[in-house]
């Protein structure tokens, strides 16, 4: 993909097979339909997790902590391929022992300026090699945390975070 080429979400019926595809920047609207997403939990050598703040310039959810990195696939692309690929572009970083842990995830979230989230969006987690290095118009700041006080902070304050974190935090956690 170009820098000059438009980002194309992968539509999905009801059955959660592909539809369709759709322009990103048109999407993510008040009635955003059900498309393939993907989730990244990144961990260093010390067990940390990586948590972002999204950037102020974001259409949906600006400005608010949210997990490592999330995005796309193309249409055609290998999901592991799209994750790396993504972290990447906004983290600068590369990943070691990519690994899915939720395959069935999906969340339907509607934010503060009336933007729908509609995903089917299966969660990864990983091992960051090296320090990120974000892209100011993906990441505002970012920071190393122990898992449990990313699950305390989320649990006692969730409206500080993107839902989808939330909503991932406790299904992990329900897996053990």
């Amino acid at each position: 993909m170009t820098i000059n080429d438009a980002e194309q979400v992968v539509l999905l019926d009801k059955n959660l097979k592909p539809s369709g595809v759709a322009d990103k920047a048109e999407v993510h609207t008040g009635e955003t339909p059900l498309h393939l997403a993907f989730s990244c939990h990144i961990s260093d050598a010390e067990g940390r997790v990586l948590v972002t703040r999204r950037a102020l310039g974001k259409r949906t959810w600006p400005g608010v902590w949210t997990n490592s990195a999330c995005g796309h696939p193309a249409p055609g692309e290998e999901m592991a391929d799209a994750v790396r690929r993504r972290v990447r572009y906004e983290l600068g970083l590369e990943l070691e022992d990519l690994k899915l842990v939720l395959p069935d995830f999906r969340y339907r979230a509607v934010d503060a300026s009336g933007i729908v989230e509609n995903e089917f969006c299966p969660v990864y987690t990983a091992l960051a090699v090296g320090e990120p290095d974000p892209r100011d118009d993906e990441v505002a700041e970012y920071r190393w945390v122990r898992p449990s006080d990313l699950q305390a902070a989320a649990t006692a304050a969730p409206w500080a975070f993107s839902p989808w974190i939330v909503l991932q935090l406790q299904a992990l956690e329900q897996l053990g």
